[in-house]
């Protein structure tokens, strides 16, 4: 008889429609997922052979429903909608392009030549307030000397840098800025 397999999964559909509703909605999470996962399942019954005779046709369905309901969700996580697509178009790409990326490295490698130059304590100096964030004044009391030395050695560094990389030496008010 063609078609068994169609007949009995429709029929334990029909009859166990509302309990197939209360379990996919636990397992879901969502009645209208249950629904809709329910409704998928009835048209994909169309589909099913004769080639093997079914054991467990509630079973069944409840599988086919569960793995609808997934390709759904995993459908949804992969579309984006259209307001997130115009957000993505107005992001404009910051990575530096290739020749920008060698220009900076160039610079980085003639800064650490002209660090290299440098006396130790200028070096440590410059180290200490730039990188390091330490104040003029816990550099002098670390290395020992007056505030007025540490300030003097840092200018020898900043100006020693700035020649070698041929920068201006941007001279400010009031010190260096406070990092944020």
């Amino acid at each position: 008889m063609a078609g068994t397999n169609r007949i009995r999964l429709r029929s334990q559909l029909i009859e166990n429609y509302d309990r197939l509703v209360r379990q996919l909605t636990r397992r879901l999470g969502s009645s209208e997922f249950a629904y809709e996962a329910l409704h998928e399942t009835f048209l994909r019954l169309d589909r099913v052979t004769d080639a093997v005779l079914l054991r467990s046709p509630a079973n069944d369905i409840f599988r086919t429903a569960i793995n609808i309901a997934k390709d759904h969700h995993k459908a949804q996580n992969h579309h984006a909608n259209t307001s997130e697509v115009d957000v993505l178009q107005g992001i404009s790409d910051e990575w530096p392009d290739p020749a920008r990326v060698v220009e900076a490295r160039s610079e980085v490698d003639a800064l650490k030549r002209a660090l290299a130059e440098l006396p130790a304590r200028p070096r440590d100096v410059l180290h200490s307030v730039a990188i390091d964030g330490l104040s003029p004044y816990d550099v002098a009391v670390r290395l020992g000397v007056s505030v007025r030395t540490i300030e003097s050695d840092l200018k020898l560094a900043l100006r020693h840098c700035a020649d070698y990389l041929d920068h201006p030496l941007v001279r400010r008010l009031g010190g260096p800025r406070p990092r944020s």
